[in-house]
């Protein structure tokens, strides 16, 4: 969560729509949004009084909408990384890592022009159109939430999708920070298709149904690639490195782990930046 807030606050900049109330970051309805940024030096958080209703706020409802007038150029770049938002939201499914925003932005302005409510089923992610229903199910517990996409982020290298307050606590990921889940977009105008099946498919190739977490340095249609980033990644204390075959050959990909947890894929990734391999991506199986 840390790294994704420190991030977020130079994407609230873009922002074109000026509001000019101000909600109270105490309150649990930001009644309009905050302008500007959120201040560097403030940390983010849970609220210091948890509210006893948690559990009951209910998912969010899939219905049509237009698409936001903000938030939603064909590319845009936060920090040297440029990032392409889809035409549609149609047929998206990704397992990653999750994080969570809170106090800090709450009653600000989203990348939409909506001012952010942590007490909200929302979250924010870098390419699915605004706005954009999702089923997010932890993969650690089970446990499932809808929520609507809102907002752009996290740009923390590694994280998926960043929720709101509410959704991690319905997810149990308030205390660990973050989540191995998967994200499924729903269609407003059929949104029992999707929801039919509450729970994921099965994880490929673990047969003991627990996630599995890996750094993946790069996938080839060649064998031989493969092998020779292996041979290079070798000798650099990486731990276990190797090659994950896909079942029909068709990808060789060049994978650290399993790793126990987000904290050593994390750690993982900064050895891989360091020994100039920045290409990584953090992926769940």
């Amino acid at each position: 969560m840390n790294a994704a807030v420190l991030l977020r606050a130079a994407l609230l900049a873009l922002a074109a729509l000026t509001l000019a109330a101000c909600g109270s970051p105490g309150s649990k309805k930001p009644a309009s949004s905050t302008a500007g940024p959120a201040p560097a030096h403030v940390q983010d958080g849970a609220p210091r009084h948890r509210p006893a209703d948690l559990s009951s706020i209910p998912d969010a409802v899939p219905r049509v909408e237009p698409r936001s007038r903000y938030g939603n150029p064909a590319t845009y770049e936060v920090f040297g990384v440029t990032y392409r938002v889809m035409d549609s939201a149609d047929g998206y499914v990704e397992r990653g890592v999750a994080s969570w925003y809170g106090t800090k932005f709450h009653g600000r302005r989203t990348s939409s022009g909506e001012p952010y409510d942590m007490f909200a089923m929302t979250a924010a992610h870098t390419r699915l159109p605004l706005p954009t229903y999702v089923q997010v199910t932890n993969l650690e517990n089970r446990r499932s939430v809808v929520v609507r996409v809102n907002d752009r982020g996290p740009f923390a290298r590694g994280r998926i999708i960043d929720l709101s307050y509410a959704a991690a606590y319905r997810l149990g990921m308030l205390e660990q920070g973050t989540a191995l889940v998967e994200v499924r977009a729903i269609d407003p105008r059929a949104p029992g298709t999707q929801m039919a099946q509450t729970q994921p498919a099965p994880l490929a190739g673990n047969t003991g149904g627990a996630p599995s977490v890996y750094v993946q340095v790069g996938a080839f249609s060649s064998r031989h690639n493969a092998e020779q980033l292996l041979a290079r990644l070798n000798g650099h204390n990486l731990g276990r490195v190797a090659i994950h075959e896909a079942p029909d050959l068709s990808v060789y990909r060049v994978r650290i782990g399993p790793l126990a947890s987000v904290d050593l894929a994390d750690s993982a990734a900064r050895d891989l930046e360091r020994i100039g391999f920045p290409d990584y991506r953090i992926v769940v199986d």
